[in-house]
């Protein structure tokens, strides 16, 4: 299975990255998947140059064409102005007109980094709605870091959460028995039951 990162960051190092490796590394450890990283920083100009010509550069294409293809999304932006980045925007932007229904049930896993907890609710009214817009199935966790979070109690708890849901909506979650080994692959049904557990 894939998994694919579209992390909106600008600066570097990008706490909004870090929280998408986290997020991506927190599911890889419950599902076999293979990880690829949007760095939506780097199609910023060939972003722009979609908008005025139509056409996808190189890059930005390939971005598209791996999100299009991917069996689960986790998405990280940073806030700005109480909302998600123009970049970030631009970008789902792009990828809609080129192929309409590319999120239609697909999982997808958001997240937000923000310099305060008072931003948190950007997750519930502006990611979700953007998502559910495009028709993705969104996990019920959405983990917001503020920076103050960054080693503090609670951050880890929710990466974990919200890690668990993405795995379960992709379809498989590793299950620990004697007779499997570290791993086995599970029907959904009994991946529900896990969860409620």
């Amino acid at each position: 299975m894939k998994l694919v990162v579209v992390s909106a960051g600008l600066s570097v190092p990008s706490s909004t990255r870090l929280l998408a490796d986290r997020l991506a590394g927190a599911t890889a450890g419950r599902v076999p998947v293979e990880v690829e990283v949007v760095e939506l920083r780097d199609l910023a100009v060939e972003i722009a140059h979609n908008f005025t010509n139509g056409f996808p550069g190189r890059a930005l294409g390939a971005a598209l064409d791996a999100v299009t293809a991917a069996d689960g999304l986790i998405v990280v932006t940073p806030v700005f102005s109480a909302s998600y980045s123009g970049l970030f925007k631009s970008f789902f932007d792009v990828l809609g007109v080129r192929e309409k229904d590319a999120l239609t049930g697909k999982p997808v896993l958001i997240a937000a980094t923000g310099g305060t907890a008072r931003h948190s609710l950007v997750l519930e009214h502006t990611l979700r709605p953007l998502f559910a817009y495009l028709r993705a199935v969104v996990v019920p966790t959405a983990v917001y870091a503020a920076s103050e979070d960054w080693g503090a109690e609670g951050l880890a708890e929710r990466i974990d959460r919200a890690a668990g849901e993405l795995a379960a909506l992709m379809g498989a979650v590793p299950v620990r028995t004697p007779e499997s080994g570290p791993a086995a692959v599970v029907p959904f049904e009994e991946q529900l039951a896990a969860l409620r557990r």
